[in-house]
């Protein structure tokens, strides 16, 4: 069964190399010169700067223009650019991409606060869209963006890369075959270390080589309050969503597809805390978050380590160890993971860890290994196989999934954002009776207490049991008028999401 998947799922995506071969009709309907796509990226600090590095190696596309609101972002990655042979333009202001015609495509790759907007401009004018996670910055605008599809007809790939995998295509096939009996439950993970990020006295200046005015964007255009500019308004939310976006929404996504890529839950809970330091984050670093699905899905976050001094110990174990491993050494585990997604079933376990998404492996609940699946794919040229047929279908990340993976990060967020600060035997008595809720809180007890944490001194937020309406996407029941409030924001002009459905 597995090498049949294997080969269905190849022919599907067509995408035996990423210089895949395309018929002469696919070329002809692209515009650009010798049938070149012709891609912008914009946001090029983070994995703006990734995007490029890859599409450079990928024959038949080639990058017109970069853009970035710091000039020394732009200046570096011109020089890269550079380097490898390319000369692309450089662009400040994101409205500038619009009205050029030598543009087939975007790359969306700027901070989460800025992606509904230049999303929809991007596809009024015409362009084809490749949208880094998250879809949205809040659940209205996943509805805006979703009808400016419908509307303009457009091309949109979400870059949730593991939607390529031949391995999670592998193990999904054969999980859902009953090997090893039905789906029980489903368990994500986010342990990964997030250090403080520092507490500013006052406001602090921005770098001169950055337009704070596009920056900001939607969002109002107040001193800035964080010591790091870049990356860290991941952690405010203003601008951000924190780790259920930073890095939770790649697997909330790979979660959703063992529970058969379902809508919306019928509800969410919550219990975490911005926990062990003091700074300008906002957003929790310690999470526990049920989803209301027939097919329970929980999900965990943990950005402290095993213990305080614990990334010092993995630095000394480690020897020759780099940051990012010494990182990951330091973090608690859930059947072997620190990252990633455990499916539960009858008779045993999945693991889909998150590295490159080229690995899944199936456990028997003794923890024998009972089959491995590895395989990567190719996100990238999918979009642009899917840029020239025009065919939505072919599409392995669409945007109608990708809305509904974000929706999650926004419902855990807002469930946090409108509870209540409850000391642990009282969270103890709310969830009384589900062991499934009293298991992942016992063990988030042991974890913040081996990091000094004193839940009695420090409550944690029991988040808001929220109940939500698949079809309005709006909350309903208790707790709903302040939930409603958080479905949306207040936008600063001109940086409006335009209403569209």
């Amino acid at each position: 069964m597995a090498q049949l998947t294997r080969r269905s799922f190849l022919q599907k995506s067509a995408l035996i190399t990423a210089g895949a071969a395309f018929s002469a009709r696919s070329w002809s309907q692209v515009s650009g010169a010798n049938g070149d796509i012709r891609l912008a990226i914009a946001g090029l600090n983070g994995r703006g700067k990734e995007l490029a590095r890859d599409f450079r190696t990928i024959p038949g596309v080639r990058i017109v223009a970069l853009c970035d609101v710091d000039t020394a972002v732009l200046d570096r990655e011109l020089a890269t650019a550079r380097a490898a042979g390319t000369s692309p333009d450089t662009v400040v202001d994101f409205r500038e991409l619009l009205a050029r015609r030598d543009i087939d495509a975007i790359a969306i790759a700027t901070p989460n606060h800025l992606h509904a907007l230049q999303s929809i401009w991007a596809m009024e004018a015409g362009k084809d869209v490749l949208h880094e996670k998250p879809v949205s910055h809040n659940i209205w605008e996943g509805a805006q963006i979703l009808a400016a599809q419908k509307k303009y007809r457009r091309i949109v790939q979400v870059n949730t890369q593991s939607r390529s995998s031949v391995a999670i295509a592998e193990a999904l096939a054969w999980t859902r075959a009953g090997n090893i009996g039905k789906v029980t439950a489903v368990r994500g993970l986010v342990y990964k270390r997030r250090l403080s990020i520092g507490k500013t006295t006052g406001p602090v200046p921005v770098p001169v080589t950055v337009n704070y005015d596009l920056f900001q964007g939607p969002a109002p255009l107040v001193p800035l309050r964080r010591v790091n500019f870049h990356y860290d308004w991941h952690w405010q939310w203003a601008t951000g969503n924190g780790d259920m976006v930073a890095q939770g929404n790649h697997q909330l996504d790979i979660g959703r597809r063992f529970l058969g890529d379902p809508g919306h839950p019928a509800g969410v809970f919550t219990i975490g805390g911005r926990f062990g330091y003091d700074d300008d984050g906002e957003t929790p670093n310690t999470f526990i978050i049920h989803y209301d699905y027939p097919t329970p899905y929980f999900f965990e976050v943990r950005g402290l380590p095993v213990k305080p001094d614990e990334l010092s110990a993995a630095g000394a174990i480690g020897g020759g160890l780099g940051t990012a491993e010494k990182l990951a050494a330091s973090m608690d585990q859930y059947r072997g993971l620190t990252v990633g997604n455990v499916v539960h079933c009858e008779g045993g376990y999945v693991t889909i860890p998150s590295r490159d998404y080229s690995l899944a492996q199936a456990f028997d609940h003794q923890g024998k290994l009972l089959q491995e699946f590895k395989g990567a794919g190719y996100h990238h040229a999918n979009f642009l196989d899917a840029v020239r047929s025009r065919r939505e279908s072919d599409l392995h990340g669409p945007l109608s999934q990708g809305h509904l993976s974000c929706t999650l990060v926004h419902l855990a967020n807002i469930s946090y954002r409108t509870g209540r600060h409850l000391k642990p035997e009282e969270i103890r008595d709310q969830i009384n009776g589900s062991n499934q809720l009293a298991e992942p809180f016992g063990r988030f007890r042991e974890h913040l207490a081996r990091n000094s944490v004193d839940l009695e001194k420090t409550p944690a937020q029991f988040g808001a049991p929220l109940k939500f309406n698949a079809t309005t996407e709006r909350f309903t029941g208790e707790n709903s008028e302040a939930a409603n409030k958080l479905l949306s924001r207040d936008y600063r002009a001109p940086f409006v999401v335009p209403q569209l459905a």
